[in-house]
């Protein structure tokens, strides 16, 4: 490079040699750059609102949110009636397990009666063995005057279930009391209709073309929860007459009671009630002629149990 060269060299660099060598010295400390405020102070009133601080001056108080005196008008607050509150009470392992036999014994009426037309006791009873598909069924009712069986049946079903609340049966039946005993081959079905209607309905063949019907409805209405009033009614029919057991052909009798019951333990109560029987058709006409009654009312007393 001549000289002519260096020199404007010199004039156009200058001012920038000098600009970096002045930053070069640069005290950025002392700019104040290394002191960055922690907040600034919108940032503090964010960060530790001013109710905060009277939280922490004055205790908060809630105050009750229950509890205290009942009113005088209050109703108990035991709306179980001391009755205990699980029906699994008492339940075994045995009991979940819906493929094992168990067994049971229900005298629904054992009952002492008086009517117009008769005194006397009567009793109607189910009892099964089996799982929750096939059962061993036995079935009986009755009457008894007079210190005999005035009449009576026996039953005994294989039950089984075909659908829910819904079993059939198959069978046979036995009658005694008055008469000639009968047997009969059973075919019915029972089980729980809407509104929990407790329906058993059966056909009946016997020997020398004999044919009969029965059909029955219960139901249950919980009171309270120890007072339960219980309404029932039976229909009877026969396709032939058998005048040696009082039995005319057609609609035979029909059978309705009410009774209230309390239970002092589910197994085991006590009730009271009325019964009436109607005879129709050719039964009215036989007991007609042979001076009995064709209606009947009576009041009962008897005990509820089963195991």
């Amino acid at each position: 490079m001549n000289w002519r060269a260096l020199i404007v060299w010199l004039v156009l660099a200058g001012p920038g040699i000098a600009s970096a060598q002045s930053m070069s010295g640069m005290d950025h400390a002392a700019m104040g750059h290394g002191d960055v405020p922690a907040s600034t102070p919108a940032q503090d009133e964010h960060a530790q609102p001013a109710h905060a601080d009277a939280h922490d001056d004055a205790p908060m108080s809630m105050g009750a949110m229950q509890g205290g005196a009942a009113p005088a008008n209050a109703r108990s607050p035991d709306w179980s009636d001391g009755v205990v509150p699980s029906s699994m009470e008492g339940m075994t392992m045995m009991d979940m397990d819906d493929r094992s036999s168990v067994a049971n014994l229900l005298l629904d009426n054992l009952e002492s009666f008086a009517g117009k037309g008769s005194h006397g006791q009567s009793w109607e009873a189910d009892g099964w063995y089996g799982n929750d598909t096939d059962k061993l069924w036995l079935r009986s009712e009755g009457e008894r005057t007079g210190n005999r069986p005035q009449d009576g049946d026996v039953e005994a079903f294989w039950n089984h279930a075909v659908a829910a609340f819904w079993d059939t049966q198959l069978g046979v039946r036995r009658d005694f009391g008055e008469g000639p005993a009968r047997t009969w081959a059973a075919a019915g079905i029972q089980g729980l209709a809407p509104y929990w209607f407790e329906v058993e309905a059966t056909l009946y063949a016997g020997a020398g073309g004999r044919t009969a019907a029965r059909a029955r409805v219960e139901y249950e209405l919980r009171l309270t929860q120890r007072l339960i009033l219980q309404p029932e009614l039976e229909i009877n029919a026969y396709g032939k007459a058998d005048p040696l057991r009082d039995i005319g052909a057609g609609l035979s009798s029909v059978d309705g009671g009410l009774r209230l019951r309390y239970e002092i333990r589910r197994s085991f109560a006590p009730y009271v009630g009325v019964t009436w029987e109607h005879l129709t058709g050719g039964t009215a006409d036989l007991a007609k002629d042979a001076g009995r009654r064709i209606t009947d009312r009576r009041w009962v007393a008897g005990i509820r149990l089963w195991f």
